[in-house]
């Protein structure tokens, strides 16, 4: 594992973690928003606060600007990242982001079932290649109301994942272990998993239509974007276009 993962793990097992609770029929249906996107035309698209792509954390201002942005643009559902050492994020910009009523998902680096119960979300993002136990925090998440995105980077993660009761599988285009950037891997990928009947996101490395066409093409039924658009979220308008 790359050696910024491992100090993001590291510093938030010195955080600790705190717990909420939340009414458990309150989430909203990523699989439901992307699909309504696809039939009005456009490239269902979970557009990212990432505010390590410019450098510092967020206002609270500024976040709910950044939603309201993304909702105003086509976007079928928000993520939001938390961590706050390497990523800049923080826990109280998922709360921001729900105001828009769009589905949002957590994207952290969890490794401990604590850290599912620290904020509401309607979907929180759970990565293979952490070493988890995948199926039992699948059912964890599922049990505080929240729906599970298992990302993926090889074969044998994606055969973990389709092990899970998770809908959703999201194969990441970039390498944990070394950070590195192919979009070919989605293809490589997506075709192992089509016949499972999963929702498929692509996630990492699109910066342009075409490369969004790309991951369409591929087989993805969504995708995840976050550096692309933080110097300008209105351009999500633009990249769902087909």
């Amino acid at each position: 594992m790359h050696q910024v993962v491992e100090g993001i793990i590291k510093a938030s097992r010195e955080r600790g973690f705190g717990q909420v609770s939340w009414p458990k029929d309150e989430g909203r249906d990523l699989i439901a928003s992307a699909r309504a996107m696809r039939g009005r035309g456009y490239n269902p698209i979970i557009a990212e606060i990432k505010p390590k792509a410019i450098g510092r954390a967020l206002t609270a201002d500024e976040v709910a600007a950044y939603a309201r942005s993304y909702a105003n643009n086509n976007a079928c559902s928000i993520s939001v990242l938390t961590e706050p050492t390497y990523f800049k994020g923080a826990l109280e910009n998922v709360t921001i982001a729900r105001r828009t009523k769009l589905p949002v998902l957590r994207k952290d680096f969890i490794f401990d079932e604590r850290q599912l119960g620290e904020v509401q979300a309607d979907l929180v993002l759970l990565i293979a290649s952490l070493g988890i136990d995948l199926g039992r925090f699948v059912e964890h998440a599922v049990s505080l109301g929240m729906e599970p995105l298992v990302e993926v980077h090889t074969p044998e993660e994606l055969e973990a994942a389709l092990k899970t009761d998770s809908r959703i599988i999201g194969i990441n285009n970039r390498n944990l272990d070394t950070l590195e950037v192919d979009l070919g891997t989605f293809e490589r990928l997506a075709p192992l998993a089509l016949d499972a009947g999963v929702f498929l996101v692509a996630e990492s490395g699109v910066h342009t239509r075409e490369e969004a066409q790309r991951m369409m093409d591929a087989g993805a039924d969504a995708l995840l974007i976050g550096t692309a658009l933080m110097d300008g979220p209105e351009r999500l308008a633009w990249l769902t276009r087909r």
